[in-house]
């Protein structure tokens, strides 16, 4: 299995992650990618600011491929998480689970982001107009969790 895990502090390098995955083999490449948007709960939002243990989210983001690998078959898997300021319209997160059918690598890029939200020390703070706020007291707490 390819992988290709990293935290970046600056803009996530697409083509590079695509190309960690690239295999004749994959018939089903399934990318996620995490948009800074401009409203959250009502506010609009003008940026975000990512902090993370790096050596922990590392090793928890590893641990998520492990998973992928365990429970689907996916042969190559990618995932990057920026950290630092984050304007809008630009990643924070990008994931890619390449397979040789398309449903596993579905499944793995939903479990991946979902997992990564509740189990990986990466912090997220909220600039909106009028104010600014850390979202949720440990990884992966937010306000709207919605499936």
């Amino acid at each position: 299995m390819a992988r290709l895990i990293r935290v970046v502090d600056g803009t996530i390098d697409f083509d590079e992650a695509l190309a960690a995955v690239a295999a004749a083999e994959n018939g089903g490449v399934v990318t996620f990618r995490g948009d800074t948007r401009n409203h959250a709960e009502g506010r609009v939002v003008t940026r975000l600011f990512y902090e993370a243990y790096e050596p922990m989210a590392s090793e928890k983001m590893a641990a998520i491929a492990d998973d992928v690998e365990e429970r689907w078959a996916i042969r190559d898997f990618a995932m990057v998480h920026r950290v630092g300021e984050v304007p809008i319209g630009e990643a924070s997160i990008f994931i890619v689970a390449a397979s040789p059918h398309r449903a596993e690598s579905f499944a793995a890029c939903r479990y991946a982001i979902d997992t990564l939200k509740h189990t990986v020390p990466i912090w997220k703070k909220e600039y909106f107009e009028g104010g600014e706020m850390w979202i949720g007291e440990t990884p992966g707490a937010t306000r709207s969790d919605a499936p």
